[in-house]
């Protein structure tokens, strides 16, 4: 048995030993509103977007970093926590450049939430979801772009490793390359710390998304009727990798 061969064999027989302790009593808890929607969570630990997280997925990942080193892999963050503050500068700066250029309010939307959330919206918000690089890698001018993962790219290791280890640690590709998925597109880079993530995304389903939009004033939200907030609900929220429901 090779080494790769060896280090899977023990995550899975042996792999929640890996993973820090997450209680019934967490998977339980009552998740307040500006936790779910980034306005504040007291479990978050960390200096700046890229190193800001739930306290239980800094200690997974420092698990899961420290093998894959052994590897000679560097797993790197490009983003991490993502505040309502940040996601709503993100989201309101796409929408008012691409009106500006001819596009009609819902088109510009609608291009937006191809690959970015509309504020309160983001599961960046959670603590739990890290957008990965491998740091050791020749770094591309846009990191993240779907062909540097697979192939001859240059996070195409990294990727190989995280598909074979990654739910060993806890954490799972969120947009996965499904052809029947809909909403966001694809993305190798995302993932998700699902102990954490899975029993907030249960408590997330629970809210009113019409009503928070509408009162913090997000640019465009005139425009998101219940039509399509159902709809954006079931394909950009609720479409992902099935492990994470």
């Amino acid at each position: 048995m090779n080494r790769k061969d060896f280090l899977k064999t023990s995550l899975l027989l042996g792999g929640m030993s890996l993973l820090p302790a997450f209680s019934e009593e967490n998977q339980l808890q009552d998740f307040t509103q500006d936790q779910l929607i980034g306005k504040g969570n007291p479990d978050l630990r960390g200096e700046s977007y890229l190193t800001t997280m739930h306290k239980d997925t800094v200690l997974a990942l420092q698990k899961m970093k420290a093998e894959a080193a052994k590897e000679n892999i560097k797993i790197e963050i490009v983003s991490a926590y993502r505040s309502f503050q940040r996601q709503k500068e993100i989201f309101e700066g796409k929408y008012s450049q691409y009106t500006s250029e001819g596009l009609t309010p819902i088109q510009a939307i609608e291009k937006i939430i191809e690959y970015s959330t509309i504020p309160g919206t983001s599961r960046h918000h959670w603590g739990t979801d890290l957008d990965l690089i491998d740091g050791n890698a020749k770094r591309p001018e846009n990191v993240l772009v779907a062909s540097h993962f697979h192939g001859n790219g240059p996070f195409c290791k990294m990727k190989e490793w995280m598909n074979q280890y990654a739910e060993s640690f806890g954490f799972y590709e969120v947009y996965t390359d499904n052809h029947n998925r809909k909403g966001f597109k694809y993305e190798p880079w995302h993932f998700s710390y699902a102990p954490v993530s899975i029993p907030m995304l249960q408590a997330y389903k629970k809210l009113d998304l019409k009503k928070i939009l509408s009162e913090e004033k997000v640019k465009g939200n005139e425009h998101f009727t219940d039509a399509f907030i159902e709809k954006y609900r079931a394909e950009n929220i609720l479409d992902i990798n099935p492990k994470l429901l």
